[in-house]
């Protein structure tokens, strides 16, 4: 229908108005053919125009570009005037240009959000409108010559043959019912919906086959000059056939410099020289759902990993649902967005579209990060509106359904390819708030990308925290999580804990997930399939901490293999003492002795002399720590004491028996604690034996804030 009402329009603008009423018949009889016309053509693929390459550029031409800039979705075109080529020396070369026309002067110029714009010149692609000047003219830009952007389509992408497959969006195989097989597409949107609903299955479905590809007509173009020079396209008259179809969507969250698109590059580097293209820029990222605190900690974690968000209130930004469209299209001039996280909460930018050909896309016109081969989500989107000011202005846009994959994200623009997605991380996060009474879920799918994903999950997990307990007050909260990965047993890595904070425990519950997946990101043994995520979170706005007051056994000595209990007692905050008995097994091989025994939380990391001698600038890191596989350090981190535990362990640094006034009994010496020996199974192999051999551990309701000390009087063994 937004095809069929542009044609009407681009065909009767300018008509004298004594015309009007044939001009209504003529609409009437014109709405059937385009609503023909518009069904064929989607039949069709779309296929690249014909293209002017930089050499055959020069100064005086005139053209036209195509974006959109309000909610309609229209994509209307602006007068454009070649002044000329601008080259920095490096891979990528520009085209000065100016705009002018009714469009840029009711959006104040060319703003963040065109990026991406495609400039014709009598009907060929000269390239994409893709960066301004810094601090100046609103409507003097630089274009992305299209012969450098076509490089794009022919680089290699190996992500698309990535081991980490499983969890990729997809289309079923086949219908089930003769109700689904009259409408697969239906069961297929619902399914995916279903799958990031709060209690909906994790997407687990394989790559579908490419649909076949629509076909399109032409693209427009700036249209043939007439006698006298004067370029049609720029009274916005029809160009020519391709003018007929400048529709879609456009997304254009803030995007580069003063007349550029695809998400405020320019807000990335504010030092640069003023007068300087901002072609080196990469795209700002924009986040939606986390909140005003969820917002910052994401902008501080990006911005370690040399990724700039943009200053748009993150709160103020429509989050989109999760939508998956199987037979999406796009279509130059029309706005795109590219994203790494989609659901309750999305992190990309948005653009406009160059060039179609077939299911391969080209936008932006510049880096969306710069990283290459990429696996992102590419998607439709929506403008909201404009901004403009003196020297600077943006399209205030939204990314919309998931349409395919970007797999490319280069210098001169992103590429990606309709009707095929990314291998995807589903996350679902779950947490409630005994204190509000609030119990919500999230879930969101992320981009498979191993830079990412600590920094996404973490901050994908903290403002799920912020957005339920609306504080970032004192707390206690108890996390589990778990992660199906190959790193772990039976495919699955799960981690609980207990934190408190006094003035944000969502930042302090997150931290394990951060260091856990990083763990799993960045090893060097192999790369690890990540296939999905869930995380349970139970807090209140109370503090749940205990300190240790002693620690007695529950008889004088032992012998060795015995188990005797330490009567324990504790001293919660603001609470009455409480008495817990904790069972203690002298190792089978101990020695007679005193045994001195130090009772921590688990949290508490004890002082040894590899980490004294850290502290002194000494490495005394451990060559084995670089050869153990992925599994093990996962083994390793599992075994770490949690915060809500009480570990008996050796006393590291105990004080002199006489200091205390302990009565030792005659000829007894101090004597370490032995470990237990290791156990040998039928094949005469040592079996593994996970955690700290020298270690028991207690749970408890609390987090344990301190370390005491005890003894034991072990006795000699029996003959």
């Amino acid at each position: 229908m937004a095809t069929a009402w542009t044609f009407v329009r681009v065909v009767s603008f300018g008509i004298a108005i004594n015309e009007v009423m044939y001009l209504r018949k003529f609409k009437k009889r014109m709405l059937s053919l385009c609503l023909s016309l518009s069904l064929s053509a989607s039949m069709a693929a779309a296929s690249l125009p014909p293209t002017l390459p930089l050499s055959d550029v020069y100064p005086g031409m005139e053209g036209t570009a195509y974006t959109v800039v309000d909610d309609s979705g229209d994509i209307v075109p602006f007068h454009v005037d070649i002044v000329g080529t601008y080259d920095e020396g490096s891979s990528t070369s520009r085209i000065m240009a100016r705009a002018s026309g009714p469009v840029v002067e009711q959006t104040g110029g060319t703003l963040q959000g065109m990026s991406g714009s495609p400039i014709y010149v009598d009907g060929a692609l000269v390239g994409a409108l893709s960066a301004g000047l810094k601090g100046m003219s609103l409507y003097t830009f630089f274009i992305t010559p299209i012969d450098e952007m076509l490089r794009i389509w022919d680089m290699p992408d190996p992500k698309n043959a990535m081991r980490p497959k499983q969890v990729q969006i997809a289309k079923a195989d086949k219908p089930e019912t003769a109700e689904e097989e009259a409408a697969p597409e239906a069961k297929e949107k619902s399914a995916v919906k279903k799958a990031v609903q709060d209690d909906g299955p994790l997407l687990k479905l394989k790559n579908p086959s490419p649909k076949p590809e629509k076909k399109k007509e032409k693209k427009p173009s700036a249209g043939k000059k007439e006698e006298g020079g004067k370029d049609a396209a720029k009274r916005e008259e029809k160009p020519s056939q391709e003018a007929e179809k400048p529709v879609g969507s456009d997304a254009g969250k803030p995007a580069e410099a003063a007349g550029t698109g695809a998400s405020a590059s320019r807000l990335a580097k504010e030092e640069e020289p003023a007068g300087k293209a901002e072609r080196k820029e990469k795209t700002a990222l924009f986040l939606a759902g986390f909140g005003r605190n969820g917002t910052s900690y994401m902008q501080e974690k990006l911005a370690g990993l040399g990724v700039k968000t943009g200053d748009l209130p993150a709160f103020g930004i429509p989050n989109p649902g999760t939508h998956v469209v199987y037979d999406g299209s796009l279509e130059p001039g029309s706005a795109v967005g590219v994203a790494v996280v989609y659901g309750d909460f999305s992190v990309g930018a948005t653009g406009t579209v160059t060039a179609v050909d077939g299911n391969r896309v080209l936008a932006f016109g510049h880096p969306f990060l710069h990283k290459g081969n990429v696996n992102y989500f590419l998607t439709d989107a929506k403008v909201i509106g404009t901004i403009s000011g003196p020297t600077d202005g943006m399209k205030i846009a939204t990314i919309g359904n998931i349409i395919g994959r970007v797999n490319q994200d280069r210098e001169a623009g992103v590429g990606g390819l309709i009707g095929s997605f990314p291998s995807t991380v589903p996350m679902r996060v779950r947490v409630h708030d005994a204190s509000l009474g609030a119990n919500k879920r999230f879930a969101v799918q992320i981009a498979y990308d191993e830079d990412f994903l600590p920094v996404l999950t973490s901050g994908i997990a903290y403002a799920a925290i912020g957005k339920t307990s609306d504080t970032v007050g004192e707390g206690t909260a108890n996390v589990k999580f778990t992660i199906h990965s190959d790193a772990g047993e039976d495919g699955k890595i799960e981690r609980s804990n207990m934190y408190y904070n006094a003035s944000d425990v969502g930042k302090t519950s997150v931290a394990e997930l951060a260091q856990l997946m990083t763990l799993l990101c960045q090893n060097t043994d192999k790369e690890t399939d990540v296939t999905s995520i869930d995380v349970d979170v139970e807090m209140e706005n109370t503090r749940k901490t205990a300190s240790l007051i002693s620690a007695v056994p529950d008889k004088p000595s032992a012998k060795p293999g015995e188990t005797i209990h330490f009567r324990t007692t504790i001293k919660p905050f603001r609470k009455e003492n409480e008495v817990i008995s904790i069972p203690f097994r002298v190792p089978e091989r101990q020695d007679p002795g005193v045994l001195r025994l130090d009772l921590r939380g688990g949290g508490l990391v004890p002082v040894t002399a590899s980490l004294l001698q850290n502290a002194l600038g000494i490495d005394t890191s451990v060559e084995e720590d670089k050869t153990q596989t992925t599994a093990e350090k996962v083994g390793q981190f599992l075994e770490m004491g949690r915060n809500n535990e009480i570990i008996i362990g050796p006393a590291l640094a105990p004080p002199a028996a006489e200091e205390k006034g302990e009565k030792r009994p005659k000829g007894a010496k101090t004597v370490p604690l032995r470990a237990p020996e290791k156990k040998v199974d039928l094949l005469g192999q040592k079996a593994k034996r996970r955690g700290n051999p020298l270690e028991t551990k207690f749970e408890t309701g609390y987090i344990i804030d301190n370390v005491i000390h005890t003894s034991l009087l072990v006795e000699a063994r029996d003959k």
